[in-house]
């Protein structure tokens, strides 16, 4: 049986728990060692000082901005291609994900110059102050540009996983995040390069990542063509596209307005507060993209049973994965919320205003995260039908 028959094999006909731990478990490894590098990135930064630390928690915001266009893109294709996929569609499912791939890079770049430009006044809207600005700039200067491929990538991840494609998703994340996890010590303290080297870590993996995805596409081992000759946007499929992938750009933006609110708010308390914050942020980080990784093998299952009607194997595919996320957003949960002192800690070098601050905001992140799964599975569920703004 062919590689590709595989994969068709997974979505529609495989037990549902194999079907899910062969398409979900991969990107969840992927996906739960990008967060580790971002946690390991706070860690490394976190060494040079608070305002150093408060610099990335401030412009992580505006890398989830690009972030959401590509998802935009990505998980608005990736619903639209289950489906099509499910129907045995294949000439149309080729010019949507060209269109899609296309159309967030063109997007992306408007964006990142845009964010280039104004650099200074989107960061100071973002809760920079003014000990904490020097370092977001030299920070922000090289990961904006470098977000171009993060726009790919994040547009590739959720193209490449509604074809059932899941090794190659976590080869992508895994071999970037790595990578950087080495990189990071090598530029920020071996070459004395500070916020910069922590930049250029992330560039270079961002890279590594997008070179995966291009030996993926050129060794013709994808279901979908992205020749630009198929590059064919309409009306209708634009629609398609857009109905997911905006409620998802809109998530994305709340949350990084949340995020640029509370660091402004934390800003009064002064720079230890704002690390704190963004400490706590990347630690959630760790049990959100576990669920969503998991949930990214769920997603194809749901939009290739509803395509070709397999309303049983829709159903089993829902039950198991809400026992499984709940169950893991459980104990994940308590976790954060018993240990949320100790956690924080490990993020600096004994500010006790960063740890009181961190940790107050862990438990309570703790407790919230214990219905996360069940949440997510509806959510991801109304995405994979075509129904977006459900979905959120």
């Amino acid at each position: 049986m062919s590689e590709r028959n595989n994969k068709l094999e997974l979505l529609g006909s495989a037990p549902i728990p194999k079907a899910l731990m062969a398409l979900g478990i991969p990107i969840m490894i992927g996906m739960l060692i990008n967060a580790l590098y971002n946690l390991v990135d706070a860690y490394f930064v976190g060494g040079l000082g608070e305002s150093q630390m408060g610099a990335i928690s401030v412009v992580f915001p505006l890398g989830q901005v690009v972030v959401g266009l590509g998802l935009m893109f990505g998980n608005g294709a990736a619903s639209y291609l289950s489906r099509l996929l499910g129907r045995g569609d294949k000439d149309t499912a080729n010019r949507v994900a060209s269109t899609a791939l296309y159309s967030s890079i063109l997007i992306g770049a408007i964006i990142i110059l845009f964010s280039t430009i104004f650099l200074k006044p989107i960061l100071a809207m973002l809760g920079a102050t003014e000990t904490i600005m020097p370092y977001a700039l030299t920070y922000a200067r090289i990961y904006v540009l470098s977000c171009i491929f993060n726009v790919f990538n994040v547009t590739m991840n959720n193209i490449v996983s509604s074809e059932g494609a899941a090794k190659t998703t976590m080869c992508a994340l895994l071999l970037g995040a790595v990578l950087n996890i080495g990189l990071d010590p090598l530029f920020i303290y071996a070459l004395n390069m500070g916020v910069a080297g922590a930049a250029i870590a992330t560039a270079i993996s961002q890279m590594v990542s997008t070179l995966v995805y291009l030996t993926y596409v050129l060794r013709k081992k994808s279901a979908f063509s992205f020749s630009v000759k198929v590059f064919s946007p309409t009306g209708q499929m634009m629609a398609e596209i857009l109905k997911i992938g905006i409620p998802t750009l809109v998530f994305q933006l709340l949350t990084s307005l949340s995020i640029a609110l509370i660091n402004r708010a934390s800003g009064d308390y002064g720079d230890s507060v704002i690390a704190g914050m963004g400490a706590v942020t990347r630690i959630t980080s760790m049990g959100t993209l576990v669920v969503f990784g998991f949930l990214k093998g769920f997603q194809p299952i749901a939009g290739f049973s509803y395509g070709a009607k397999k309303f049983d194997r829709l159903r089993e595919a829902i039950k198991t994965s809400i026992i499984w996320s709940t169950s893991f957003c459980l104990v994940v949960g308590l976790v954060m919320a018993v240990f949320s002192t100790q956690i924080i800690s490990q993020f600096t070098e004994g500010d006790t205003q960063m740890i009181l601050a961190g940790q107050k905001s862990l438990f309570a992140n703790g407790l919230t995260f214990i219905l996360f799964g069940f949440y997510t599975v509806y959510s991801s569920l109304f995405l994979a039908l075509g129904k977006g703004a459900a979905g959120f």
